[in-house]
């Protein structure tokens, strides 16, 4: 029993090791795809890159918007409600600015596209893949990297990050409604202080580097589990499920690295 206990801890150990391995060559390719072809096939680039945005971006504000409402619901109003309750109101900024905007916000967000956005990616390219579309662009002397991965590394990038300003904004002024509602002593100036005085200008580095580094890692990861090895169409679901587990699992580890660099450094 402990015997095949440690075999399947083994198993477990050199499969993790393996997929770290891969992911972290074929995120090194890929950046050096994006830096030695830079600027490369504009007219072709561009529009996918857009295309990206829009996917990965416009396409999830009312899903964005919804998690805001609720958010603020749910975590602001009740927490405000609950600090002044207790006479501690003074604390509203800065527990709203640890909780909300430097860590539901970006990862939330960030979990959102994964489910939603990554799950395609792995699906058009590890269906491409099966059919032999990616062969034929390679025979054909193009780089599936610079036109399939680079454009949804920025794409998703920038969506995410912008996606987080939305949910932060909606979660911020939904929080303070439900307040309202609630009939707590705080005016709009005085919870528009206490956000302003309890932000600083590394809050809003480690937004913009959290999401940018999140919104790469998906597409990464995603594209990694589509493209870097042969797939039969029958294994396109089990790619797509490692490919969430995957994106979450760095989503979270990159998200714990920024916030004890922010805390200690």
């Amino acid at each position: 029993m402990v015997r095949l206990y440690l075999d399947l801890v083994g198993r477990a150990i050199i499969g993790f090791a393996d997929t770290a391995r891969g992911l972290g060559a074929f995120a090194l390719i890929t950046l050096g795809t994006t830096l030695s072809k830079f600027g490369f096939a504009k007219a072709v680039i561009r529009p996918l890159i857009l295309k990206q945005i829009y996917e990965s971006g416009l396409k999830l504000l009312p899903m964005i918007a919804f998690l805001g409402v609720a958010l603020g619901f749910v975590i602001i109003g009740q927490t405000v409600a609950l600090l002044t309750s207790v006479g501690a109101q003074g604390f509203t900024g800065p527990v709203m600015v640890a909780v909300v905007v430097r860590e539901l916000g970006p990862l939330t967000t960030a979990l959102i596209v994964l489910a939603r956005v990554g799950t395609t990616t792995v699906i058009e390219l590890g269906m491409s893949r099966a059919t032999g579309e990616i062969e034929a662009l390679e025979a054909l002397g193009i780089d599936p990297i610079h036109l399939l991965v680079v454009p949804r590394v920025i794409g998703q990038a920038v969506a995410i990050f912008a996606l987080t300003i939305y949910l932060i904004l909606i979660a911020l002024i939904s929080g303070y409604a439900f307040v309202m509602v609630q009939n707590v002593p705080l005016t709009p100036a005085a919870y528009a202080e206490q956000l302003a005085m309890a932000l600083t200008w590394q809050d809003f580095m480690l937004v913009a580097l959290k999401t940018l580094s999140f919104g790469a890692i998906i597409a990464v990861v995603t594209c990694y589990q589509g493209l870097a090895q042969p797939l039969r169409l029958e294994q396109v679901a089990q790619a797509t499920s490692k490919a969430v587990v995957a994106g979450t699992i760095g989503c979270v580890l990159v998200d714990a690295i920024f916030i004890t660099l922010f805390l200690f450094v």
